[in-house]
């Protein structure tokens, strides 16, 4: 049942030996193609890497080695104006994509498309782990992989045959994020600590790498700081200005 399979997801971080074949990620891909797209413009394009020293200094960009190196499957999935530069050419005009609402179109197009990924390879069986750090360096990987004006890259995801079975992270409880009609902020003076607890012995209790910490504990000292920034000026030379 799909609602069972998005409620069982995990990241898996350690995979077999065993690389996708191109028959496979065409599957996979064709998949997630028909995930929804902000006015059909698919704004988008997957870069399969596929070459051991490409995939070795990509995991070294993105401060990921093992995964990069292991998986059986190699994605950056990444934001794409410059197909549809082409195609507005051949109608005789130019492509206008330098706007903010340009960056959010393309990013959740991203997000769809990549989720929808994902859910075809984990009903194959597959695991999967998404990598935010590409963003980490993310001028270098873009002249790794040759992305062009108008593309950039928003997170890897490596697929593979686990080698490897996570227990599934709680998540906040619904009534923490669904409001009706009116935002209410007041639930969370309730609704956090208990959050707090669960996760706290989730931690606590899993098979490997315990620790102790609560969810507020670790989204305070991972927003207290800046992070990438540098991401804005990588952006305006890739052709996004945030009009």
């Amino acid at each position: 049942m799909v609602i069972e399979l998005m409620k069982s997801h995990a990241s898996v971080r350690n995979y077999k030996e065993q690389q996708l074949t191109r028959e496979q990620v065409s599957e996979l891909i064709e998949a997630a193609q028909h995930a929804a797209t902000s006015h059909f413009v698919q704004a988008y394009s997957i870069v399969w890497v596929t070459d051991e020293d490409k995939r070795k200094r990509l995991g070294e960009l993105s401060k990921n080695p093992k995964q990069m190196e292991g998986a059986g499957a190699v994605f950056l999935m990444c934001a794409d104006y410059n197909r549809l530069g082409h195609a507005v050419k051949m109608q005789g005009e130019e492509i206008v994509f330098d706007q903010a609402e340009n960056v959010l179109v393309a990013v959740t197009d991203v997000g769809l498309l990549a989720q929808n990924l994902v859910l075809a390879a984990e009903s194959k069986g597959y695991g999967i782990c998404y990598i935010g750090g590409v963003r980490n360096n993310m001028e270098e990987i873009s002249e790794l992989v040759g992305l062009p004006k108008g593309v950039f890259p928003v997170y890897g995801l490596t697929v593979g045959v686990p080698n490897e079975s996570n227990e599934v992270k709680p998540r906040l409880p619904v009534e923490a994020i669904l409001h009706e009609n009116e935002y209410d902020e007041t639930k969370y003076a309730e609704l956090l600590p208990a959050y707090d607890e669960t996760v706290t012995q989730y931690y606590a209790g899993r098979t490997s790498n315990q620790k102790m910490a609560t969810w507020s504990e670790q989204m305070a000292a991972f927003l207290k700081k800046p992070h990438r920034p540098d991401l804005k000026e990588v952006l305006a030379k890739r052709g996004y200005l945030f009009k």
